[in-house]
This record gives structure tokens, sequence and C-alpha cells, in this order.
């Protein structure tokens, strides 16, 4: 009783101050201000903007409501605790720890949404996977990243689309683009940005040696619209295509898929799994929109460096996290230090502890004085 009862006093104090930072006074301060809006007569003539509102509202209120559950719920079991004698109730007992167990991961869950104050960490996410070096392996690899990541989604109650997908010759993929849709969303997905490493051995040579293929996740905030940057469509090259995907006679049979390329950057976006060009069309700006507002992020993060006096090289190989499935098993994320032997889990979408150990680390780390 003793270890639950240090347990949950530890969970007291870390609520107190989860408290101070979520600030539930100012959420509700927010959630009046929201629902002001939401009386207007016009307030649904804009019915995406309305949507996203009247989302941002009940996550609000969901918040609030969490945390004043969890205070009480951690209030009442060390009640129990103070009152269950292990000795004489060891079926009590057992049900306690179970109780606590279920706390434990309700508590750090809504202790990792605490982290999520970015200016986009509330919005939905574009996601895309590259294979990289590693052949068929790598190709096999992204594959198994997005299964990753649509279990991840679909545990956690988000709304998940592919957009684009380009089969690999034999295997696997060569890349896939999907839009993962769900309330701070973005806030916790940000943390898979980067290269990921697999170590296995190698089902697609007859020897099965031992082989490492990498594949890159690129996670961008889905822009609304008052985030977006300007766009001079003079600037844009937009081809149409036979759509390639498997979406019906009407997809296969017209130019459905729409490639557009950003002439000034070159960057190059295309979606292909709607039905219909103008669809297609318009989830490929979305792409292209949060691209560039990325590609000012990072240059005005080279411009901070510059005044730091040091830049941070981003290159292929160096990984932010490794799978390993032989000699040992074994996934290990490489700037937190977190880890797991249970691989097969954390492929099937358990990457909560991943994500929570990241934001817990950007969380606590020393904010630059670039004053």
């Amino acid at each position: 009783m003793q270890e639950l009862k240090d347990s949950l006093n530890l969970a007291k104090e870390e609520i107190a101050k989860g408290l101070k930072t979520v600030n539930p006074e100012e959420l509700k301060h927010r959630v009046v201000q929201l629902g002001q809006l939401m009386s207007e007569p016009n307030f649904w003539d804009d019915q995406e903007k309305a949507q996203s509102i009247s989302q941002e509202v009940a996550a609000l209120n969901q918040i609030i409501e969490d945390w004043q559950t969890v205070q009480r719920d951690c209030d009442e079991l060390l009640g129990l605790v103070e009152i269950t004698n292990a000795e004489e109730n060891p079926k009590e007992a057992q049900e306690l720890h179970q109780m606590v167990a279920k706390f434990d991961a309700r508590w750090k869950d809504l202790l990792t949404k605490s982290f999520l104050s970015g200016p986009y960490d509330k919005n939905d996410v574009i996601l895309s996977i590259h294979a990289g070096t590693g052949g068929k392996d790598a190709m096999d690899f992204a594959e198994m990243l997005l299964r990753m990541y649509l279990r991840y989604a679909e545990e956690r109650g988000f709304k998940a689309e592919i957009l684009d997908k380009s089969e690999g010759e034999e295997v696997g993929l060569k890349s896939a683009t999907i839009t993962i849709k769900g309330y701070l969303a973005y806030g916790y997905l940000k943390s898979e940005n980067g290269v990921h490493r697999l170590v296995r051995l190698s089902p697609f040579n007859s020897k099965h040696t031992r082989e490492t293929s990498f594949a890159m996740v690129e996670v961008l905030p889905e822009l609304k619209l008052e985030e977006s940057p300007e766009i001079d469509h003079d600037d844009l090259r937009i081809d149409t295509y036979r759509s390639s995907s498997a979406g019906g006679q009407s997809v296969n049979k017209t130019d459905s898929a729409v490639r557009i390329t950003h002439i000034p950057t070159n960057i190059v976006v295309q979606c292909q799994n709607e039905r219909s060009q103008l669809q297609n069309k318009e989830q490929a700006m979305k792409i292209l929109l949060a691209k560039l507002n990325d590609l000012r992020i990072k240059e005005a993060a080279e411009k901070i460096e510059d005044i730091r006096g040091g830049r941070v090289e981003i290159k292929w190989g160096s990984q932010i996290r490794s799978y390993v499935l032989h000699p040992y098993t074994m996934v290990k994320d490489h700037r937190t230090k977190y880890e797991t032997s249970k691989v097969e889990e954390v492929l099937d979408g358990d990457i909560e502890g991943f994500i929570r150990s990241y934001l817990e680390m950007k969380f606590k780390a020393p904010k630059a004085d670039l004053s």
C-alpha cells in the first residue's frame, strides 16, 4: 500500500503543477468567448470555420472536465489506500492496484496534453512517408510505418485518410501521404518528424542477412485559412494525369489526379485518392500550403541559428528512432533515450510512450533568449 500511496502523492503534486500550466479559468474564459461567436446568427455561414470552433469548444470543455475529474479521483484513491489493509483484504488490494494503474495511464495522457501549447498543436496533420535507402526492405518499412500511424489514429479516435500512395515495384511503398484529423493531432504527431531506421533479418534475400533500411516521415500541420501563407497563382504549374489508385472506374478512366509545382521553390505535391479532379486539387493545395509554411519556419530558424553562431544540419543518416528486430528486439528514440522491447506493439500503433517522452523533453528544455 505504501508504494501506491507514494505514487498517488506524486501524481497529486504533478496535478497541482499541471493545473497551473493548463489554467482552467483561462480555458473557461475562452469557451465563453467562443460561445458568443456561436450565438451569432451568421455563425454557420462558414461551415468549415463553424465546425472548427464547435470542435474547439467541445475539446476545451473536455479538458476542463478531465482535470477536475483526475484531481477528484486522485484524492478518492488516496482515501481508499489509507483504509485498505492488504493482508486482511488481498482481493480489495488487488482491485485497488488495478484502479491506480488505470488512473496512472489516464493521468499521464492528460499530462501529455498540457505540453501542447504550440501555435499549430491544435491543427490536423499532413503526414508523408518516403522510403529511403534499403531497397525492398525500405519500401516494406515505409508500408509498416503507414500501418503504424493509421492504427495509432484509429486507437486515439482520429480520422485518417490516404491522399496519395505510390506502390513499390514488388513490395511496400515508395511514398504515401495521409491526413489525420482530430483535436491536437499535430501536437501529438509532430514528434514523428524525421528519419526512422529498421534493423532486421531481411525477408527479401535468400540468405536472410541482417539489413538496415531507412524511411523519412514528414509531419506538417494542416493550415486553417487565416494561417495560410499568401501565394501567387502565377507561381503554380498544375498538371493532371490518370490516377493509379484504387477508387473505382470513374477515377481510373479520367485524368482526376493532380500534381502542383510551386515554381519559385520547386516544391511538388500531388493527390490522386479523391474521385474528382477538383477534390484532388483542393487537397494538393492544402499540402502545398503546409509545405510552404514549413519552409518559411525553417528559413526563420536558420536566421536564428546564424544569430546564435551555429547551425544544425539535418542529414538523411541522422535517424530519430531505431526499430531493431535482430539480434534483439528494441525500439529506441535517439532524442529522448526512451526505449521499449515491445516492437510488435509499437508497430501496431502503440507510440504513446515515445510521444509523451518527446513532448516532456521539449516542454522542459530551456527556452533560448534571443533578445
